[in-house]
């Protein structure tokens, strides 16, 4: 049930004046005690304590300005922040990683949070530079990083999906604990940088997205919008989270204390702190036309924690005028202070672990190497009929054309490389002795393409886009040259000219001229692989029909044209996987702003066959499934053996996905719940296993306002990709017992009633099923309805049944519930 709607409310708070005076008690001059808080052998808490008993109001609310004053009198700078995506923003170059949607496509979490710490060393490695000269680079001194994005990418539409990681929740939820986990480092009593998951929540529409109030149930927030988010808190331990600029339900997000402090600091335990997006305070301040003060100690009473300047100048009159208690305000800097206690920010600069990263590390051969690894292993074989690999031994003419043909796609929030390699260039470096490499664009991604450049969003560095082609001149000269080569890789796509921030895309199909660019080489010379660089799905069906090759390579950063080159030459054997649904036609997707996923959106709920499932990818070599074994409910376990059956080494993505159990509420008709990439040499067999905990079976209830695992048998799938299953079992139950419910073990010696016959020995129980009988089938008990036998032997683990009685005297005769449940 959707909650209803209502515009944006501001609670008036009343907070007894007194406490104002608090702030002024402890006040001490650097000259006047001893500075605990710069002692980093005393516990974080106490040294926080002695901070906080030190400063006065304003200089408490300096410190909620992440872009602060100095305070002089104790020497603390600015918390200034940055961002990383796929790669450190810098003034000078850095490693940059594919985009966030590419790195996804790996199903690897292993090489994500591998990426994650490499990106993580750099940022350090900055940090450690500007201490010791402290003159340079200051924008980048500071430790907490606005990254990663994980918001769903629920609408094919949506500008930014190259920042998030594909459409589903669980998939988004691992990756994001593992980027997470590679930022943040290993370090028990130490963070390497800060992250910050972006942005919370429901934020997936750039078209109006500083106004837009987001509809949606609270089961649908529970069960799909927000359980990602909660993986990368309570297992990632992500300790800063970003309000985003919408609204939920009539609500703002930064000033939402059901969402930031109910949910995110209660139910989660959330112990970091939360900051409002760039300028969100300022732009409700103008949206409403109401005080800063009133904004700032509303969002503040909310939950959010840390802000821009609005903050420093508003905090003091808040809490002056009733509108922010000092009990809050001290919570919400106490959560900003621990984190940069964690950081290393009040200690002395040499004593923390992660001070000795060099500068050298930034952009060195081994984080070259490991962005190639990632574009390697991101890149998606979505169609083969025979082509590919080519082999370049028998090239002596290859032809790379297309408006991406040499660019290099730059997505926002990340550096710029010292080097980076197109797919041309990627071609012209792995192909053969002797070989001919030729190229033309034909025409541009758009029909009037508008140089942008990534300063138009954050001040960095010029999009690398082909100049502006003529198509009926470019079209001709790029069949011509096609027209006598022995292979053609087409490379075709989007840009920040189609899917960027603020920019939702127009269309689900190629733009401008490249489908009249695409047709024309294909029948020109047939023997042509179509590269898809893009970062949301494109929904091209004639290419999946007609075009020999199709590949999905994204925005695969500084090392995109050597990762391609490696797979159409077979150095690589493709295992990327798809992280979203390829819609057949844009009538499958549901509008925008519609919230509701179970209209349509994503593998679970999609109408009509897509032209490519979640999931999806094609290999150089085969693979058999085989051994499926299930057992234990709290947690799952799934296991199961892949073997290489072809004759190259390969890489297999398996996939498990669970049926839940059939309801009158809308349920996914599958769910994916844990997926293993393993690495298989021809001929070799390994067993895989899945671990399902408890909490990953469950739905929001809505009316008893809690998560329940649902009655009934589930279904386990076991495959390729969300349409190709190769392994099921349909037998799986879970079921649970009411309040009350009395125990028997055997030997069980009943009555006559509802039970119809037991066999102790053979623990046989034949049982009349009637509406509210229900059970799970156990170990080798073996359990058949009168008048319908049915043999469930086969699933076997430890069972106890459980009788539930009308009267509660024990006589089967009144019995109202039979249970036999899992141990």
């Amino acid at each position: 049930m959707k909650k209803k709607s209502s515009p944006p409310h501001f609670l008036s708070v009343g907070i007894t004046l007194l406490c104002v005076l608090s702030p002024m008690k402890g006040w001490t001059d650097v000259k006047d005690a001893a500075l605990l808080f710069k002692d980093p052998s005393q516990p974080v808490e106490k040294r926080v304590d002695d901070l906080m008993s030190r400063l006065t109001i304003e200089e408490k609310a300096i410190l909620l300005n992440h872009k602060g004053s100095t305070i002089e009198r104790f020497n603390i700078k600015s918390d200034n922040w940055n961002q990383c995506l796929n790669g450190v923003r810098w003034t000078e170059p850095t490693t940059l990683f594919p985009t966030c949607i590419a790195m996804s496509a790996t199903w690897d979490t292993t090489l994500v949070q591998e990426a994650a710490s490499a990106i993580s060393d750099e940022a350090r490695a900055i940090y450690n530079g500007w201490h010791i000269d402290p003159n340079s680079h200051e924008e980048q001194s500071g430790l907490i990083y606005r990254a990663p994005v994980i918001n769903i990418g629920r609408n094919p539409y949506w500008g930014r999906n190259h920042e998030a990681w594909g459409e589903d929740p669980f998939l988004t939820g691992r990756m994001g604990v593992s980027y997470v986990k590679g930022l943040q480092g290993d370090d028990p009593n130490h963070l390497k940088i800060g992250a910050t998951l972006k942005h919370y929540a429901v934020n997936n529409v750039e078209t109006d997205r500083t106004t837009l109030n987001a509809k949606v149930s609270e089961t649908m927030l529970r069960d799909y919008y927000l359980s990602h988010f909660r993986d990368a808190i309570v297992e990632g331990k992500a300790v800063s989270v970003m309000a985003s600029y919408n609204s939920i339900n009539g609500v703002h997000n930064t000033m939402n204390p059901w969402l930031l402090t109910e949910v995110l600091k209660k139910d989660w335990g959330h112990q970091g702190f939360v900051v409002s997006d760039l300028g969100g305070i300022k732009q409700v301040v103008r949206q409403n036309g109401v005080s800063k003060e009133e904004v700032v100690g509303q969002s503040l009473m909310a939950g959010c924690d840390f802000s821009d300047k609005e903050f420093e100048l508003a905090i003091p009159a808040a809490v002056q005028q009733g509108k922010l208690s000092m009990e809050r305000l001290d919570d919400a800097l106490r959560r900003v202070l621990t984190v940069r206690m964690k950081l290393g920010d009040f200690d002395p600069f040499e004593s923390g672990p992660y001070s000795k990263i060099p500068l050298s590390v930034i952009d060195s051969p081994a984080h070259r190497a490991l962005a190639l690894k990632t574009a390697q292993e991101s890149i998606v074989l979505l169609t083969n009929k025979g082509i590919l690999p080519l082999d370049k031994t028998k090239l002596k003419k290859i032809a790379v054309i297309g408006p991406l043909a040499d660019a290099v796609l730059l997505n926002n929030y990340n550096g710029v490389p010292a080097k980076t390699f197109t797919a041309l260039h990627g071609i012209m470096d792995r192909v053969g002795p002797g070989t001919q490499v030729v190229t033309a664009p034909g025409c541009n991604v758009i029909e009037n393409p508008v140089k942008k450049t990534v300063e138009r969003l954050a001040k960095r560095a010029k999009l690398s886009s082909p100049p502006s082609i003529d198509a009926e001149k470019g079209i001709p000269a790029a069949v011509a040259i096609a027209r006598d080569c022995d292979a053609v890789i087409l490379c075709i796509g989007t840009d920040a000219d189609v899917e960027i921030e603020s920019v939702d895309r127009q269309t689900l199909g190629l733009t401008g001229e490249q489908e009249k660019l695409v047709k024309a080489v294909l029948a020109a010379n047939p023997k042509t692989i179509i590269v898809e660089m893009s970062a949301g799905p494109l929904t091209v069906p004639w290419l999946k029909e007609n075009a020999p090759a199709v590949l999905q390579a994204w925005w695969g950063g500084e090392e995109a044209g050597h990762a391609l080159a490696d797979v159409i030459f077979g150095d690589i054997n493709p295992a990327g996987r798809l992280p979203h649904t390829v819609y057949a036609s844009e009538s499958q997707v549901p509008p925008l702003d519609e919230y509701d996923i179970s209209k349509g959106f994503t593998y679970m709920y999609v109408k009509g066959e897509p032209l490519f499932p979640f999931g999806h990818g094609l290999s150089y070599t085969t693979f058999e499934y085989s051994g499926l074994k299930v057992s234990g409910t709290n947690p799952l376990s799934v296991t199961a053996t892949i073997k290489n059956t072809g004759s190259r080494a390969g890489d297999e993505v398996a996939q498990l996905y669970l049926v839940p159990p059939k309801s009158d509420q809308p349920r996914p008709r599958l769910m994916l719940r844990g997926f293993q990439r393993v690495s298989l040499k021809p001929g070799e067999t390994k067993q895989i296993s899945f671990t399902v905990p408890e909490e990953k079976l469950t739905f929001w209830n809505e009316t008893a306002k809690k998560f329940e695992v649902p009655q009934g048998h589930w279904g386990i799938r076991v495959g390729a990709s969300s349409e190709d299953i190769r392994l099921s079992n349909d037998k799986v139950g879970a079921a649970k017992v009411k309040a009350g419910a009395a125990e028997v073990n055997d030997p069980w010696h009943p009555k006559t009633g509802t039970v119809q016959k037991v066999d102790v020995e053979a623990k046989r129980i034949v049982v009349k099923v009637g509406r509210e009988l229900t059970f799970t089938v156990t170990d080798d008990t073996k359990i058949e309805q009168a008048g319908k036998p049915a043999n469930l032997s086969d699933i076997k683990v430890n069972a106890t049944v459980y009788v539930e009685y009308a009267k509660g005297d024990g006589d089967l005769r009144t019995a109202k519930k039979i249970v036999v449940k899992d141990k």
